[in-house]
């Protein structure tokens, strides 16, 4: 088993000027095929939360070419529409609690990157932020070459390239996850046939308590793993 981190993830800054971001398909690709030297046998891949939009993002720009590389995936409580789930962060509660608490790590990681490549982007701006909407127009946007936020949500989201995944994928949300409002998930017409949609009414987010599946922390990954293994060739 690998568990690989976006760079800047593993708590050591990364040494190029760019972070990650929600559809960062190249590093997705890069780690992958990394796996994929170092086990003989057939890889599997689980992406949770953003993790999970890049992993099905690759999926669905690699089309019939993922199955060279990995022979199933899963997208744990993925903002498959990174649009919706962006103004749903920056609202109400969520936005008092938690783009609160994420922009308390984003903000200092971005400085670092600043730091390091003077001129990146608008310091002072970024000091400005209060809204990941913010955030991404002055710093995630522009240094991973997007327009602004509006086109970085919608070119790096998931949603519109499932039609195109070719390789088995399990696609898992709760109906009432925060960060993720239920009427932007996938429907069934929305997906090609290689990908599963698992949608409970509950489980929050990367929660799933009872009633979505047992009571038990090692329950929705039992599951998850056993739905990989029975869609391997």
């Amino acid at each position: 088993m690998v568990l690989p981190h976006f760079r800047g993830c593993s708590g050591e800054i990364n040494l190029a000027p760019r972070a990650y971001h929600s559809g960062d398909v190249d590093e997705i690709d890069w780690m992958l095929r990394e796996c994929q030297k170092l086990h003989h046998g057939p890889v599997v891949a689980v992406g949770v939360s953003l993790g999970g939009n890049a992993l099905m993002r690759w999926a669905g720009d690699k089309g019939a070419a993922a199955k060279h590389v990995v022979q199933g995936i899963a997208a744990i409580s993925a903002p498959l529409d990174l649009t919706a789930s962006g103004h749903a962060i920056d609202q109400g509660l969520n936005r008092h609690i938690y783009t609160r608490m994420f922009l308390k790590t984003m903000k200092p990681r971005a400085l670092e990157k600043l730091a390091q490549y003077p001129g990146l982007f608008d310091g002072q701006a970024l000091l400005n932020v209060q809204t990941l909407y913010e955030f991404d127009n002055v710093f995630t946007a522009p240094v991973h070459g997007y327009q602004n936020t509006d086109d970085y949500w919608a070119r790096a989201s998931a949603k519109p390239g499932l039609h195109h995944v070719r390789v088995p994928a399990l696609a898992l949300n709760a109906c009432n996850d925060p960060f993720v409002p239920a009427w932007s998930l996938p429907k069934a017409d929305e997906v090609g046939d290689w990908v599963t949609l698992w949608q409970p009414a509950t489980g929050g987010h990367v929660g799933f308590p009872d009633g979505a599946f047992p009571a038990h922390v090692q329950a929705m990954p039992i599951a998850v793993i056993d739905w990989l293994q029975t869609h391997l060739e």
